[in-house]
């Protein structure tokens, strides 16, 4: 009995579960709640939709996004962080996936303020994401990491995929915009979710409804 537990645990097979954060796990686009409150909302909109439509450089549109929101105290953060509403079905997801094997983790070219307290609230293994700058208490509009770039995401789970011996066969991915593309490049079941038309081309399954 013991040799064959043993055996079992040996051929469990390892599965990697990789989620964007905004719009994907999260009901809506974290700095555009942070806009909100300073009065800048249709114009971080603008520059996300066209930035997840891959019209723009990630990186470039990150840098002007956050620029606007210099002067936000870091106590508003904490509290819209706080309150931001997880998609329909993310806590059934996590759990079912969990429950079968996989690791599950989140990349977001958003923000930590917003993606670790989500995250632990859905039970994910890992999340990636960037800081907003402070002095003060109050945000700079500066923002630094490692998911800043358009091929950030893609970067990053190869690294993923060596440290856990996971291959591509083996990988999950589910986003919605064009910063999410580098990682279907390395996902053999890949989902779009809810996504723009550049993402649902490289996609091997979409879903359209928000569940």
């Amino acid at each position: 009995i013991i040799l064959s537990k043993l055996c079992i645990e040996v051929y469990v097979m390892k599965r990697l579960a990789v989620f964007d954060f905004d719009s994907t796990l999260m009901d809506g686009e974290t700095i555009d709640f942070f806009a909100e409150e300073l009065g800048f909302k249709d114009q971080v909109v603008s520059i996300t939709d066209r930035a997840m439509a891959g019209e723009l450089d990630f990186y470039a549109s990150l840098v002007e996004r956050v620029s606007l929101l210099k002067g936000l105290p870091q106590t508003k953060v904490e509290e819209i962080c706080s309150n931001l509403p997880m998609m329909n079905g993310a806590f059934e997801v996590v759990k079912g996936l969990k429950e079968q094997g996989y690791t599950v983790v989140c990349f977001s070219g958003g923000f930590r303020d917003a993606t670790k307290q989500a995250c632990e609230k859905l039970g994910i293994d890992a999340d990636f994401s960037n800081f907003l700058h402070s002095e003060n208490g109050i945000l700079t509009g500066a923002v630094g990491g490692e998911m800043m770039y358009s091929d950030a995401k893609g970067d990053m789970i190869t690294r993923l995929q060596a440290l856990l011996n996971i291959g591509r066969e083996n990988t999950l991915v589910v986003g919605d915009g064009a910063n999410d593309l580098s990682m279907f490049k390395h996902a053999d079941t890949r989902v779009a979710f809810c996504a723009k038309p550049i993402l649902k081309e490289a996609a091997t399954h979409c879903v359209d409804v928000k569940d």
